[in-house]
């Protein structure tokens, strides 16, 4: 996962050429252009800031692919509104079993946040930071809590600022009070689950003073 030689850049500009393709035909026709513009208020940010400092930090290949599989499917989300996802007719073209309840990708994404996004957390502490390898752990676990903390704080805000149909498009709670806690915990979950595959595996790389 972690490679001591110098890797090219090859594989990540593939994953960026395909995101890209992706990323285009989803921005086509979106169910809510309103609420596909707000989603993807954060990729028109982090997708340049990420190009614009690789030289400077070059990921790993496999941080690099769950960023990549990460921004497929917010990308998906993005593009019907999570709430309204078809995955169920997906599954059920698949396998023919109706799935019954409500519609979960929005909790699916929080959780693949969580377990895609955390070994470019990790690598971003390696590079950076200095500290015990007790600490190796804590440091990303923290910081992606944070960030799970973070954006259920601006879909609140966004809900309040916008409302109507496009605050509750963008918030996606689909009646659920408890909604923001639920999507924090399935995103601490994945980094946890992460984690402890990274430290099983002996992956989680320090830099000491």
């Amino acid at each position: 996962m972690y490679r001591k030689s110098t890797p090219t850049w090859r594989y990540p500009l593939v994953l960026l050429a395909v995101y890209g393709v992706v990323w285009l035909a989803l921005a086509i026709d979106p169910v809510f252009r309103k609420d596909w513009l707000l989603e993807n208020a954060i990729v028109l940010v982090a997708v340049p800031l990420l190009v614009a400092t690789a030289r400077r930090l070059r990921f790993s290949n496999f941080a690099y692919t769950g960023l990549f599989v990460f921004s497929v499917f917010h990308a998906i989300g993005a593009h019907y509104t999570y709430s309204l996802v078809p995955y169920d007719d997906w599954w059920r073209a698949l396998t023919g079993v109706t799935l019954e309840g409500r519609n979960h990708y929005d909790r699916l994404v929080h959780f693949l946040y969580g377990l895609a996004v955390t070994p470019a957390a990790v690598e971003i502490f390696a590079h950076y930071g200095r500290f015990p390898r007790s600490w190796a752990f804590l440091f990303p676990w923290t910081f992606m809590a944070a960030h799970a903390v973070i954006y259920e704080l601006v879909e609140f805000a966004a809900a309040l600022t916008f409302g109507g149909n496009l605050g509750q498009a963008y918030l996606g709670t689909q009646g659920d009070v408890w909604d923001g806690q639920k999507d924090m915990v399935l995103a601490l979950a994945g980094t946890t689950i992460m984690l402890v595959m990274l430290a099983a595996a002996g992956r989680l790389p320090i830099r000491r003073e």
